[in-house]
């Protein structure tokens, strides 16, 4: 019988509370996300510490309102004669005056009860069907009900403050697990855990280059100029989460269906099996087998911050640019750019993997849709601090970037009119949210994000640099470039990618939210990174001729790289009008819209750009989908998958 681990170390049977669709040939009754019927987490409950069902409120936390009983003087039984006078200070006070001070506490006891209930309204009827998504509006019930406290839930359904108790961080963290600190094998493949190398799970692929055709090596090829033109990325100097490997992170999160886990956690999937969890549909995550909070050696990846290359004494490497020579001042838009064919090139990909067009089989049976804004607004700490040493500054005609263990990955999308999009894409374990007036929003395990440069016949004609939700297009003139290749810069613990280093605040003014990125260690992904070509017309992924034997099925993955948002019940989870603390992690790549017909990464108005600011932003970034975890759309949930139960 499978067991559901406490965070503490305690296991209890799922036995008859396991979900009705625990089982891949009735996986059609599982797209929609629903919570065991018993809670038998959180994750960090205290030990012996019993569980209350979540309908069922507790007494002693019932409030209590204590209505004055008016009692006067004047008021005496029938017969008798009145006693005495009430003197103030100031002489008699007449009857209406005793009245009225014994009317006021009642007075404003009713006006505190009508405000709150006006609040309450404003925040049930107006506020919470527009900041909260479908997705987790489908789950409301359930996730409020899985609090212990029926104070605790009745505030959060009245006035969107959930959780207010966990703001302490006393029961976030825990003890290390166990398993996590023993060395195994996993999966056969001969790579403990600890291990560094993690380059094993990269050859796994079953391609043998002696099969392909000349046509199949062809469309295998990525073209030299992909990386000529590559980015150089400026990580933060104070970050605390670096880039990652994906092999790696497999080793330590274990596929739930929802919350119910899938699989041992001994038993890890690989990249070679991990397109297999489809067969459970879209409600899979890959969750953390440690608790974050602890933080753990691999969730933080200090050992893949990239190195300084050895200074071999030749000229051979690209000089830094005079930056003062590049343009800047106030963002502009490039209409001439816009007019150009390379613009707005191909059909576009398919509502599955994030473009427009209708999927094949979309009108006779359902498909999982990626959601329109594929990350969290998750923003910047402001208590991060730099690390000095970190900082790499001009250094003449030396380049400082360097080689980070965490692999890059590039797909290269060949498009039409002469067009190649080349996605570079970075991995990191773990996204640390915002904080705001310091209490955090927007955590959550695994996190893509991804620059784009665009060539038209071996040019490169712009660059798109992914910001949460969104992001920006360039010119490639426009941009900072270290020799002929452009510079982009990730902010600290969001990992956002910027154009320019500094303070970028967006959303609310005064820089209350705001990424922030430097000139930290300056990372070479074409020194470490597996590259593959994508047919998207046809949903192909293929290896490159440069690494044959690299696996595509993790590709396929259409789960999502991280836990799912934690329930009330768990210690580590609050959610303020709309803004949880933990949310749910990304998708993958494929469904970053990778047949873009324009190179912006959604399918609104996309603005080029001829000019960046190393300056502060005047302009404040707005976002759709703010606070919200990786999911799909209202529209697209009913169009694919079909109705879904709007009973909350």
């Amino acid at each position: 019988m499978p067991i559901v681990p406490y965070q503490d170390g305690g296991q209890v049977p799922l036995g008859a509370h396991l979900p009705s669709f625990y089982s891949p040939s009735s996986i059609s009754s599982a797209l929609l996300p629903t919570f065991p019927s018993a809670v038998v987490y959180p994750p960090h409950s205290p030990e012996g510490a019993s569980a209350v069902a979540p309908d069922a409120p507790d007494e002693d936390l019932r409030p209590t309102i204590d209505i004055p009983t008016e009692h006067h003087l004047h008021d005496t039984p029938t017969g008798q004669a009145p006693s005495s006078t009430f003197v103030s200070a100031g002489g008699s006070s007449s009857d209406s005056e005793i009245q009225m001070k014994g009317r006021k506490p009642a007075i404003a006891a009713a006006g505190t009860f009508l405000s709150l209930f006006t609040l309450s309204q404003i925040y049930q009827n107006a506020l919470f069907p527009k900041l909260t998504p479908i997705s987790e509006r489908a789950e409301e019930k359930t996730w409020v009900a899985s609090s212990h406290s029926w104070l605790d839930r009745k505030v959060c359904n009245w006035f969107g403050f959930c959780g207010i108790a966990h703001l302490s961080k006393a029961r976030w963290s825990s003890k290390p697990r166990i398993h996590s600190q023993q060395q195994k094998t996993v999966n056969g493949a001969g790579t403990e855990q600890g291990n560094d190398d993690f380059s094993a799970f990269w050859q796994s692929g079953t391609s043998d280059p002696r099969d392909w055709s000349e046509e199949e090596q062809d469309l295998r090829k990525i073209p030299d100029y992909v990386y000529e033109y590559a980015p150089y990325i400026h990580l933060f100097s104070g970050e605390k989460f670096w880039p990652g490997d994906i092999a790696e992170h497999l080793i330590h999160t274990t596929p739930h269906l929802n919350y119910t886990p899938l699989q041992a956690v001994s038993d890890h999937p690989n990249l070679t099996n991990l397109d297999k969890l489809n067969d459970w549909g879209r409600f899979v995550y890959l969750q953390s087998d440690d608790n974050v909070e602890d933080r753990p050696e691999w969730l933080g990846g200090e050992s893949n911050i990239p190195g300084t290359p050895e200074d071999d004494g030749s000229d051979s490497d690209p000089n830094w640019e005079d930056l003062n020579d590049r343009p800047h001042g106030k963002l502009r838009e490039d209409k001439d750019g816009e007019k150009e064919s390379w613009f707005n090139s191909g059909i576009g990909d398919t509502k599955d993997k994030g473009g427009i067009r209708p999927p094949p089989g979309a009108s006779t049976s359902p498909v999982p849709v990626p959601v329109d804004t594929p990350e969290g607004e998750e923003l910047l700490a402001k208590e991060e601090t730099r690390q000095p040493e970190l900082l790499r500054r001009k250094t003449g005609s030396k380049v400082v970037g360097g080689r980070s263990d965490a692999p890059a990955v590039l797909v290269v999308v060949p498009k039409d009119d002469g067009v190649v999009d080349a996605f570079w894409f970075f991995f990191y374990s773990y996204n640390l949210g915002n904080t705001v007036f310091n209490v955090r929003f927007g955590n959550h395990v695994g996190d893509w994000e991804h620059t784009v440069v665009r060539f038209q016949h071996g040019k490169p004609k712009a660059v798109f640099f992914s910001e949460h939700s969104f992001g920006e297009a360039y010119s490639f003139g426009a941009v900072e470039k270290l020799g002929k290749r452009p510079v982009g810069y990730s902010a600290t613990g969001t990992h956002a990618m910027y154009a320019s280093p500094g303070v970028h605040p967006y959303i609310l003014p005064g820089g209350i939210l705001h990424d922030e990125a430097d000139r930290g260690p300056l990372w070479d992904p074409t020194l470490n990174v597996y590259s593959y070509t994508y047919d998207y017309k046809n949903d192909t992924l293929r290896s490159s001729d440069k690494n044959p034997h690299a696996p595509t099925e993790w590709f396929y993955f259409m789960g999502h790289w991280g836990d799912k948002f934690y329930p009330l019940s768990d210690p580590r989870q609050y959610r303020f009008v709309g803004q949880y603390h933990y949310v749910n992690g990304p998708l993958g790549p494929r469904f970053k819209n990778l047949g873009r017909k324009e190179i912006c990464q959604g399918n609104d108005e996309c603005l080029l750009k001829s000019y960046t600011s190393a300056r502060r932003a005047h302009r404040i970034k707005r976002f759709h989908g703010v606070g919200e975890g990786e999911e799909m759309n209202e529209e697209d949930v009913k169009r694919f998958v079909g109705p879904e139960d709007e009973s909350f």
